[in-house]
C-alpha cells in the first residue's frame, strides 16, 4: 500500500477511540498485569504512546521540513514513559493521550505537507536517512504496533484459562513486537 497523508491522518485519528473503548472502565488487573519480567503493562503502554506524542513524531516531521538532513533526530527514549504513568489512572492515561494526539494531528495539518515535502529526508540516529513519508506511515504503523501488543499483553492474562484452545488463538502464539522506531 503506498503512503497516503490523509488515510495516515485518519487512522492516527482514530487510535485514541479505539484504545478508549477497549480499556476504560476495565478492573485494574486488565490494566496493571503484564507479560512476564521485563514485560510492560497496558498502562506502561498507553505511557509510551504519550511519551511518543510529546517527543517523538512531530518534533521529528518539523525537524525534516526545517533542517532536512542537517540535524540527527534526538534519540528517542523507549524508557521514558515511566513518569508519565506514576500515579496516574487508565482514564487519566487515556484522557491525556485523546488530548495531545488532537493537538499533534492540528500541528500535523498546520504543516501544510505537500506531496513534494513528503519526499524530504531527515537523518534518524540509528536508521540514516529516512523521508517524512516514511517518518509519517511509521507514525500510523506505530500505533497498530502497539494496539496489537495491549491485545497481547490482556489475552496473555487467560493462556492458561483457555486451556486446550490455546492453540487456535494467534494472540497467544505472538512472541513480541518489534522494537521501536
Amino acid at each position: 500500500m503506498h503512503h497516503d497523508l490523509n488515510d495516515t491522518i485518519s487512522l492516527l485519528s482514530h487510535t485514541p477511540a479505539a484504545l478508549d473503548s477497549l480499556l476504560r472502565g476495565l478492573p485494574a488487573t486488565w490494566i496493571s498485569r503484564n507479560e512476564g519480567e521485563s514485560t510492560w503493562n497496558v498502562a506502561g503502554v498507553i505511557g509510551h504512546l504519550i511519551h511518543s506524542e510529546q517527543n517523538n513524531w512531530i518534533p521529528r516531521a518539523k525537524m525534516v521540513l526545517e533542517a532536512g538532513e542537517s540535524q540527527t533526530f534526538a534519540p528517542f527514549n523507549r524508557e521514558g514513559h515511566a513518569r508519565e504513568i506514576e500515579g496516574k489512572s487508565i482514564a487519566e492515561l487515556l484522557d491525556t493521550f485523546a488530548r495531545l494526539r488532537s493537538e499533534n494531528i492540528q500541528a500535523l495539518r498546520a504543516l501544510n505537507i505537500g506531496s513534494g515535502d513528503l519526499q524530504r529526508r531527515g537523518r534518524h540516529p540509528a536508521l540514516g536517512t529516512v523521508t517524512l513519508s516514511e517518518l509519517l506511515a511509521t507514525w500510523a504503523a506505530h500505533d497498530l504496533t502497539h494496539l496489537h501488543q495491549i491485545a497481547r499483553i490482556m489475552a496473555y492474562q487467560y493462556r492458561e484459562a483457555v486451556g486446550p484452545f490455546r492453540r487456535f488463538l494467534g494472540v497467544l502464539q505472538c512472541d513480541g513486537h518489534s522494537s521501536a522506531a
